[in-house]
């Protein structure tokens, strides 16, 4: 796979599942069993939702970069943020305090984890 593709790919599941999450936390996370109440519950999945929309924006402006230690950051960035995020959704699967639809969002995390992980460990052209 293309890092530009990853990338892409990057960003548009950012954008599918952040801009949800930050104007109607309540309904997208209703999909996976979870009941959003209040301020309290719908600030961090807001919150949650402000964080996808950066990452979207990162991946999507940063999908051209050539090797160099940006794009390393950029891929060391996102690394980390899906392999926790596909960590923390495997304990909330696994927890049974969601229904079998959270295990979508874990496949994801770990797909592009794996993607992300793959250009860490490419030998880079001399």
């Amino acid at each position: 796979m293309k890092f530009k593709t990853l990338m892409i790919i990057k960003a548009i599941v950012c954008l599918v599942l952040g801009i949800p999450i930050l104007f109607f936390p309540e309904f997208l996370y209703g999909l996976f069993g979870i009941q959003l109440s209040g301020v309290a519950q719908t600030y961090p999945a807001r919150e949650y939702g402000a964080a996808l929309f950066g990452n979207l924006l990162l991946a999507w402006i940063g999908r051209n970069a050539e090797d160099s230690i940006g794009r390393t950051a950029i891929i060391w960035a996102l690394f980390i943020y899906d392999a926790i995020g596909f960590v923390v959704t495997l304990i909330l699967a696994l927890s049974g305090q969601a229904n079998a639809l959270i295990w979508g969002p874990a496949l994801i995390y770990l797909l592009i984890a794996l993607g992300f992980g793959y250009f860490l460990l490419k030998p880079t052209a001399p």
